[in-house]
């Protein structure tokens, strides 16, 4: 079973609700920062990924600064990470092709991010949505976990099938505060293990 549009929305809106200030747990100070932060987040977490950045930006500031090392020289400062040597690797790659393409900045067209190398679906859309401003909804764990827990969608739904039914259920300018919001909830309450969303009616109060 999956819930209606209306009853769906209501579930997504009490969360925004729970979260109203959910602002990016990742920190950058550009569009190349955000872009790097979100590549580099894969299969680890934000709080991981804040802890090298500082340095990993001290020492390579721009994507000419990167184009000019070697991924070995940028592994180190990412060690912690998961997969490291691949996002040093793609690190490289994706800033050489800012500097050959884009005259060193980062695109906004979904189209273009998706053709970096490293760059999915997911971190375009979040590089477009928080730093472009321009409407998309990205779907990560969390979400996927909330949507299906939450009969937004059904059990076998894609991340693109979970983004195409948040899209369809709220309008536009509710994507980036539920994309936020739901990370904070999945984080604190609609755990993998023993999820706590029973503690929280409002969720499923349906006659408002």
């Amino acid at each position: 079973m999956v819930l209606s549009k209306k009853r769906a929305r209501h579930v997504i809106e009490e969360i925004i609700a729970l979260f109203p200030d959910a602002k990016p747990s990742l920190d950058f100070r550009n569009h190349y920062e955000l872009l790097i932060a979100v590549m580099l987040s894969a299969q680890t977490t934000d709080a991981a990924v804040n802890k090298v950045t500082p340095a990993l930006f001290e020492r390579f500031p721009t994507p000419k600064a990167v184009a000019e090392a070697t991924p070995s020289e940028i592994a180190p400062y990412i060690a912690r990470l998961g997969l490291y040597r691949n996002k040093a690797k793609f690190m490289h790659e994706l800033s050489i092709q800012l500097l050959e393409r884009f005259d060193g900045e980062v695109p906004h067209t979904r189209a273009e991010l998706e053709s970096l190398p490293g760059i999915g679906r997911k971190t375009a859309n979040v590089v477009m949505s928080v730093g472009f401003g321009i409407p998309a909804f990205a779907v990560d764990t969390h979400v996927s976990r909330i949507c299906k827990h939450h009969q937004i969608v059904k059990q076998s739904a894609t991340p693109l099938e979970i983004e195409k039914r948040i899209m369809e259920v709220l309008p536009e300018d509710l994507w980036l505060p539920a994309h936020q919001a739901m990370i904070y909830f999945g984080r604190a309450i609609c755990h993998p293990k023993n999820p706590k969303c029973d503690q929280y009616p409002q969720l499923y109060n349906f006659d408002v």
